[in-house]
Protein backbone atom coordinates (compact mmCIF):
# COMPACT_ATOMS: atom_id res chain seq x y z
CA UNK A 1 0.00 0.00 0.00
CA UNK A 2 1.48 3.38 -1.07
CA UNK A 3 1.70 6.40 0.57
CA UNK A 4 -1.57 7.85 -1.13
CA UNK A 5 -3.72 5.12 -0.73
CA UNK A 6 -2.38 4.69 2.98
CA UNK A 7 -3.22 8.49 3.48
CA UNK A 8 0.17 9.35 4.89
CA UNK A 9 3.02 11.26 3.23
CA UNK A 10 4.89 9.03 1.10
CA UNK A 11 8.26 9.66 4.04
CA UNK A 12 5.58 8.76 6.67
CA UNK A 13 4.48 5.55 4.75
CA UNK A 14 8.02 4.83 4.31
CA UNK A 15 8.85 5.39 8.15
CA UNK A 16 5.96 3.49 8.97
CA UNK A 17 6.78 0.44 6.72
CA UNK A 18 10.07 0.03 8.53
CA UNK A 19 8.91 0.01 11.63
CA UNK A 20 6.22 -2.94 10.88
CA UNK A 21 9.22 -4.52 9.42
CA UNK A 22 11.42 -3.94 12.50
CA UNK A 23 8.51 -5.75 14.35
CA UNK A 24 7.31 -8.49 12.15
CA UNK A 25 11.34 -9.55 11.87
CA UNK A 26 11.08 -9.81 15.88
CA UNK A 27 8.13 -11.84 16.09
CA UNK A 28 5.53 -12.49 18.76
CA UNK A 29 6.38 -9.43 20.94
CA UNK A 30 5.46 -7.62 24.53
CA UNK A 31 4.85 -3.75 24.39
CA UNK A 32 5.88 -1.56 27.02
CA UNK A 33 2.48 0.89 27.20
CA UNK A 34 3.02 3.64 29.01
CA UNK A 35 -0.67 5.80 28.47
CA UNK A 36 1.51 8.43 26.07
CA UNK A 37 0.94 8.73 22.15
CA UNK A 38 4.35 7.41 21.62
CA UNK A 39 4.02 3.93 23.26
CA UNK A 40 0.36 3.71 21.85
CA UNK A 41 1.19 4.36 17.94
CA UNK A 42 3.72 1.96 18.52
CA UNK A 43 1.63 -0.66 19.99
CA UNK A 44 -1.33 0.04 16.42
CA UNK A 45 1.82 -0.23 14.64
CA UNK A 46 2.51 -3.43 16.18
CA UNK A 47 -0.88 -5.20 15.93
CA UNK A 48 -0.96 -4.10 11.77
CA UNK A 49 2.64 -5.92 11.78
CA UNK A 50 1.37 -9.17 14.03
CA UNK A 51 -1.89 -9.01 14.84
CA UNK A 52 -3.53 -8.91 17.81
CA UNK A 53 -3.04 -12.74 18.65
CA UNK A 54 0.75 -12.29 18.91
CA UNK A 55 1.07 -9.36 20.70
CA UNK A 56 0.45 -8.69 24.32
CA UNK A 57 0.64 -5.00 26.14
CA UNK A 58 2.26 -4.38 29.55
CA UNK A 59 1.49 -1.16 31.52
CA UNK A 60 3.44 -0.55 34.49
CA UNK A 61 2.17 0.39 38.16
CA UNK A 62 3.93 2.24 40.88
CA UNK A 63 3.08 4.78 43.18
CA UNK A 64 4.70 7.14 40.37
CA UNK A 65 2.18 6.26 37.26
CA UNK A 66 -1.41 7.83 37.77
CA UNK A 67 -4.31 6.13 37.51
CA UNK A 68 -5.42 8.20 34.60
CA UNK A 69 -2.09 6.88 32.88
CA UNK A 70 -3.22 3.57 33.27
CA UNK A 71 -7.21 3.96 32.17
CA UNK A 72 -5.36 5.42 29.18
CA UNK A 73 -3.03 2.27 28.41
CA UNK A 74 -5.81 0.38 28.87
CA UNK A 75 -8.10 1.84 26.04
CA UNK A 76 -5.82 2.12 23.82
CA UNK A 77 -5.14 -1.57 24.37
CA UNK A 78 -9.06 -2.28 24.38
CA UNK A 79 -9.66 -0.61 20.51
CA UNK A 80 -6.69 -1.59 19.45
CA UNK A 81 -8.45 -5.36 20.50
CA UNK A 82 -4.99 -6.32 22.02
CA UNK A 83 -4.44 -7.83 24.96
CA UNK A 84 -3.66 -5.52 28.28
CA UNK A 85 -1.44 -6.27 31.34
CA UNK A 86 -0.66 -4.21 34.38
CA UNK A 87 2.30 -5.03 35.86
CA UNK A 88 3.03 -3.70 39.77
CA UNK A 89 6.46 -2.68 39.86
CA UNK A 90 8.53 -1.75 42.90
CA UNK A 91 11.09 0.67 41.93
CA UNK A 92 10.97 2.60 45.10
CA UNK A 93 12.51 -0.78 46.88
CA UNK A 94 15.86 0.33 44.58
CA UNK A 95 18.24 2.35 46.38
CA UNK A 96 19.70 4.13 43.14
CA UNK A 97 15.95 4.80 42.20
CA UNK A 98 15.11 6.96 45.79
CA UNK A 99 18.50 8.27 45.66
CA UNK A 100 17.44 10.48 42.65
CA UNK A 101 20.50 10.95 41.73
CA UNK A 102 20.37 11.61 38.17
CA UNK A 103 19.71 8.06 37.00
CA UNK A 104 16.69 7.12 38.50
CA UNK A 105 15.59 6.76 35.27
CA UNK A 106 17.59 3.44 34.96
CA UNK A 107 16.60 2.01 37.50
CA UNK A 108 13.00 2.36 36.71
CA UNK A 109 13.26 1.07 33.24
CA UNK A 110 15.34 -1.84 34.69
CA UNK A 111 12.61 -2.64 37.02
CA UNK A 112 9.95 -2.55 34.43
CA UNK A 113 11.63 -4.12 31.80
CA UNK A 114 12.68 -6.98 34.02
CA UNK A 115 8.62 -7.69 35.54
CA UNK A 116 7.73 -7.77 31.56
CA UNK A 117 10.61 -10.14 30.39
CA UNK A 118 9.44 -12.42 32.96
CA UNK A 119 5.41 -11.91 31.73
CA UNK A 120 6.87 -12.66 28.09
CA UNK A 121 8.72 -15.58 29.27
CA UNK A 122 5.24 -16.88 30.59
CA UNK A 123 3.60 -16.20 27.29
CA UNK A 124 6.03 -17.37 25.58
CA UNK A 125 7.25 -14.43 23.35
CA UNK A 126 10.29 -13.64 22.18
CA UNK A 127 10.72 -9.79 21.90
CA UNK A 128 10.05 -7.02 24.13
CA UNK A 129 9.60 -3.05 22.73
CA UNK A 130 9.47 0.33 23.61
CA UNK A 131 8.15 3.61 22.10
CA UNK A 132 11.21 5.60 22.24
CA UNK A 133 11.62 8.26 19.17
CA UNK A 134 14.46 9.86 17.80
CA UNK A 135 13.82 13.20 19.62
CA UNK A 136 14.37 11.07 22.88
CA UNK A 137 18.14 10.76 21.39
CA UNK A 138 19.01 14.65 22.33
CA UNK A 139 18.14 14.23 26.45
CA UNK A 140 19.44 12.92 28.88
CA UNK A 141 18.01 9.20 28.86
CA UNK A 142 19.55 6.34 31.50
CA UNK A 143 15.99 4.65 30.80
CA UNK A 144 17.71 3.64 27.41
CA UNK A 145 20.41 2.12 28.87
CA UNK A 146 18.21 0.13 30.84
CA UNK A 147 16.51 -1.01 27.48
CA UNK A 148 19.59 -1.61 25.14
CA UNK A 149 21.11 -3.76 28.14
CA UNK A 150 17.84 -5.55 28.09
CA UNK A 151 17.68 -5.98 25.00
CA UNK A 152 14.35 -4.40 24.36
CA UNK A 153 13.58 -3.03 20.78
CA UNK A 154 12.44 0.51 20.10
CA UNK A 155 11.28 -0.11 16.11
CA UNK A 156 9.93 3.48 16.01
CA UNK A 157 13.32 4.97 16.81
CA UNK A 158 14.74 2.14 14.35
CA UNK A 159 12.43 3.37 11.75
CA UNK A 160 13.86 7.17 12.56
CA UNK A 161 10.22 7.96 13.52
CA UNK A 162 9.79 11.43 15.82
CA UNK A 163 7.74 13.06 18.07
CA UNK A 164 5.77 15.19 14.42
CA UNK A 165 5.70 11.67 12.99
CA UNK A 166 3.48 10.38 15.64
CA UNK A 167 1.48 12.77 15.84
CA UNK A 168 0.26 12.10 12.00
CA UNK A 169 0.46 8.49 13.01
CA UNK A 170 -1.68 8.91 16.25
CA UNK A 171 -4.51 10.82 13.61
CA UNK A 172 -4.02 7.85 10.81
CA UNK A 173 -4.80 5.01 13.25
CA UNK A 174 -7.55 6.68 15.41
CA UNK A 175 -6.11 6.61 18.34
CA UNK A 176 -8.60 8.65 21.22
CA UNK A 177 -5.51 9.64 23.04
CA UNK A 178 -3.67 11.62 19.10
CA UNK A 179 -3.56 14.62 21.13
CA UNK A 180 -2.86 13.70 24.49
CA UNK A 181 0.45 16.44 25.68
CA UNK A 182 3.75 14.77 26.47
CA UNK A 183 3.41 13.69 30.28
CA UNK A 184 5.75 11.86 32.14
CA UNK A 185 6.11 9.92 35.65
CA UNK A 186 5.48 11.93 39.04
CA UNK A 187 9.25 11.36 39.77
CA UNK A 188 10.13 13.81 36.94
CA UNK A 189 8.84 16.61 39.31
CA UNK A 190 11.31 15.81 42.01
CA UNK A 191 14.97 17.87 41.97
CA UNK A 192 18.10 15.71 41.50
CA UNK A 193 19.53 14.90 44.44
CA UNK A 194 16.34 14.98 46.43
CA UNK A 195 15.16 11.34 47.46
CA UNK A 196 12.15 9.86 46.15
CA UNK A 197 9.39 8.46 48.59
CA UNK A 198 6.34 7.51 48.77
CA UNK A 199 4.79 10.23 50.83
CA UNK A 200 6.44 13.13 47.54
CA UNK A 201 5.28 11.09 44.88
CA UNK A 202 1.85 11.07 46.64
CA UNK A 203 2.06 14.66 47.30
CA UNK A 204 2.38 15.86 44.08
CA UNK A 205 0.22 13.74 42.32
CA UNK A 206 -3.18 15.01 45.13
CA UNK A 207 -1.42 18.43 44.25
CA UNK A 208 -1.86 18.04 40.26
CA UNK A 209 -5.26 16.44 40.70
CA UNK A 210 -6.38 19.54 42.14
CA UNK A 211 -5.31 22.00 39.92
CA UNK A 212 -6.87 19.59 37.04
CA UNK A 213 -10.25 19.99 39.12
CA UNK A 214 -9.96 23.19 38.83
CA UNK A 215 -9.67 23.26 34.65
CA UNK A 216 -6.07 24.01 34.26
CA UNK A 217 -4.74 22.35 31.60
CA UNK A 218 -0.86 20.88 31.33
CA UNK A 219 0.59 21.13 34.63
CA UNK A 220 3.59 20.25 36.62
CA UNK A 221 3.50 20.57 40.90
CA UNK A 222 7.68 20.65 41.01
CA UNK A 223 8.33 19.60 44.74
CA UNK A 224 10.44 21.78 46.31
CA UNK A 225 10.25 20.42 50.23
CA UNK A 226 7.62 22.55 51.80
CA UNK A 227 7.60 24.58 48.37
CA UNK A 228 5.19 23.58 45.46
CA UNK A 229 6.67 25.14 42.09
CA UNK A 230 3.98 25.26 39.79
CA UNK A 231 3.81 25.10 35.93
CA UNK A 232 0.90 25.77 33.63
CA UNK A 233 0.80 26.17 30.01
CA UNK A 234 1.44 30.59 29.67
CA UNK A 235 -2.16 31.24 28.79
CA UNK A 236 -3.26 29.87 32.16
CA UNK A 237 -0.63 32.11 34.30
CA UNK A 238 -3.43 34.94 34.46
CA UNK A 239 -6.10 32.83 36.43
CA UNK A 240 -3.99 33.03 39.47
CA UNK A 241 -4.84 36.56 39.75
CA UNK A 242 -8.61 35.51 39.88
CA UNK A 243 -8.80 35.66 44.32
CA UNK A 244 -11.38 32.88 44.20
CA UNK A 245 -9.17 30.44 42.07
CA UNK A 246 -6.02 31.57 43.91
CA UNK A 247 -7.31 30.68 47.05
CA UNK A 248 -8.62 27.13 46.29
CA UNK A 249 -5.31 26.25 44.82
CA UNK A 250 -3.95 27.17 48.13
CA UNK A 251 -6.10 25.84 49.58
CA UNK A 252 -5.37 22.55 47.53
CA UNK A 253 -1.77 22.48 47.84
CA UNK A 254 -1.65 23.00 51.34
CA UNK A 255 -3.96 20.00 52.16
CA UNK A 256 -1.54 17.82 49.74
CA UNK A 257 1.41 19.19 52.28
CA UNK A 258 3.28 21.86 50.98
CA UNK A 259 3.75 25.41 53.12
CA UNK A 260 3.89 27.95 50.63
CA UNK A 261 3.11 27.75 46.98
CA UNK A 262 5.08 29.77 43.83
CA UNK A 263 3.85 29.85 40.62
CA UNK A 264 6.73 29.79 37.69
CA UNK A 265 6.20 33.10 35.32
CA UNK A 266 8.16 30.92 32.57
CA UNK A 267 5.34 28.49 32.26
CA UNK A 268 5.63 24.88 31.53
CA UNK A 269 8.49 23.53 30.19
CA UNK A 270 10.04 19.90 30.05
CA UNK A 271 12.68 19.37 32.23
CA UNK A 272 11.36 21.93 34.49
CA UNK A 273 11.88 19.72 37.67
CA UNK A 274 15.87 20.49 37.76
CA UNK A 275 15.85 23.54 35.62
CA UNK A 276 16.58 27.00 36.55
CA UNK A 277 13.21 29.09 37.58
CA UNK A 278 14.31 32.53 38.42
CA UNK A 279 10.85 33.92 37.82
CA UNK A 280 8.82 32.74 40.67
CA UNK A 281 5.78 34.86 42.28
CA UNK A 282 4.48 33.60 45.30
CA UNK A 283 0.45 33.67 45.49
CA UNK A 284 0.10 33.79 48.75
CA UNK A 285 -2.12 36.84 49.48
CA UNK A 286 0.01 39.97 51.40
CA UNK A 287 -0.85 41.07 54.45
CA UNK A 288 -2.24 44.39 52.86
CA UNK A 289 -4.33 42.37 50.42
CA UNK A 290 -1.86 42.54 47.46
CA UNK A 291 0.16 40.02 45.91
Amino acid sequence: MGGAASGLEPLLDIKKKEAIGVVRNAGPMLVALSGGVDSAVLLAIAREALGPARLLAATGRSPAVTDAEIADAAEVARRLGVDHRVVDTFELERPGYRANAGDRCFHCRSELFERMATLAGERGFSAMAYGAITDDLGDHRPGMEAARRMGVLAPLLMAKIGKSDVRRLASHYDLHISAKPASACLASRIPVGTAVSPRVLHQVAEAEAVLARLGFGRVRVRHHGDTARVEVDPPDLPRFQDPPTRDAVLAGLRSAGFRSVVVDLDGYRQGGASAPAPRLHSIEPQPDGGQ
